[in-house]
């Protein structure tokens, strides 16, 4: 069904995801006709919100798999602005090269191609990742260190000495590589986004990794907090990120003419002792524990830092704990993460 003649059509890959859902709904809501794609259509489970979502404009849904050549070519066929959100995420893959690696590069230059081949696609927005950001080596205790989007892992390091999530730091570094050589190749406009961790409430109702993370504190679940925990390690601080001001800063990217290159996209850094401090304070219902063991920061040792994208005139709506936090306890007995 083509979009209504004159509206910008956007398309975003991997719609029943967690981020994907909030930037589908955003779109909708400034006007533009949307193009998504999911695995399987017809998983009524996992695609529930995007028909709840056609209420609030044109959105199709299309089948697309990032291991199939070619079937992104529907998606992207008459879209203005590309936003490449879908992307294999296993934190904990024993084989990070097979499963996570090579997957993440080939399905990253599978859309690209089907961007280049419509023709209309004005500018790719790659969603990347804080991970790509990283410093190979644990940064220094005096929290001088500022991370920007100079800021590149030593892949050599990461992979002679495979720290906690190196296989995912890699993909992220190489997929985006790989898409600015591409996007350069062919005359593509491509900007990326690096964003820290994500919290808040989106249109999902099945989530990984970030959600239940965030929520890790009050809901008990010790792996899910070992990766509030692997994030600290790898950082040297807890970078975090309303996804709200994350699908904003997707959409200022696209639509801002001179915008290029990389952008980091992060509110605020704590670490997850500052964290479980707040959240025991904020919600003294959940019995938060602030006697965490184990080797954790009192104040980050670096700071993310987003000074590009504001620079260029992208304002936070969300920089302290408290206001990111605001709804995402009701967010979370939705899914089912806390009662």
């Amino acid at each position: 069904m083509p979009a209504p003649g004159g509206v910008k059509t956007a398309c975003v890959t991997g719609g029943n995801g967690y981020i994907a859902s909030a930037l589908v709904k955003m779109l909708l809501e400034k006007g533009y006709a949307v193009k998504t794609t999911v695995r399987d259509p017809d998983d009524i489970e996992k695609n529930s919100h995007l028909k709840r979502l056609q209420a609030l404009g044109h959105l199709e849904v299309l089948r697309a798999d990032l291991d199939e050549e070619g079937s992104f070519d529907e998606a992207v066929a008459g879209c203005h602005y590309a936003f490449l959100v879908a992307a294999p995420v296993n934190l904990a893959s024993e084989n990070p090269e097979e499963e996570l690696i090579g997957p993440a590069v080939r399905g990253t230059l599978n859309v690209m191609r089907s961007c280049a081949k419509a023709g209309t696609v004005k500018r790719v927005i790659l969603t990347s990742s804080a991970a790509a950001v990283v410093p190979s080596r644990p940064p220094p205790f005096d929290g001088a260190l500022v991370l920007d989007e100079e800021t590149w892992p030593d892949i050599e390091y990461l992979v002679t000495h495979k720290p906690v999530t190196w296989g995912y730091c890699v993909s992220k570094v190489l997929l985006e590589k790989a898409a600015c050589r591409f996007a350069l190749e062919h005359g593509i406009s491509l900007v990326t986004i690096c964003p820290a961790v994500t919290v808040g409430s989106a249109p999902a109702t099945k989530v990984k990794i970030s959600v239940p993370a965030s929520l890790s504190l009050l809901s008990g679940d010790e792996a899910a907090l070992g990766v509030l925990r692997g994030a600290e390690a790898l950082f040297g601080a807890v970078p975090m990120v309303d996804v709200d001001d994350l699908c904003r800063a997707e959409i200022f990217v696209a639509e801002k003419e001179a915008s290029s290159g990389r952008y980091i996209c992060c509110g605020l850094n704590t670490t997850v002792v500052k964290l479980a401090r707040f959240l025991a304070h904020k919600y003294p219902q959940y019995n938060v524990q602030t006697n965490l063991s184990g080797e954790l920061l009192e104040k980050p040792r670096v700071c993310l830092s987003s000074a590009k994208l504001v620079k260029e005139g992208f304002h936070f709506k969300y920089k302290t704990l408290d206001n990111m936090y605001d709804d995402v306890v009701e967010y979370g007995k939705a899914l089912g993460i806390l009662f």
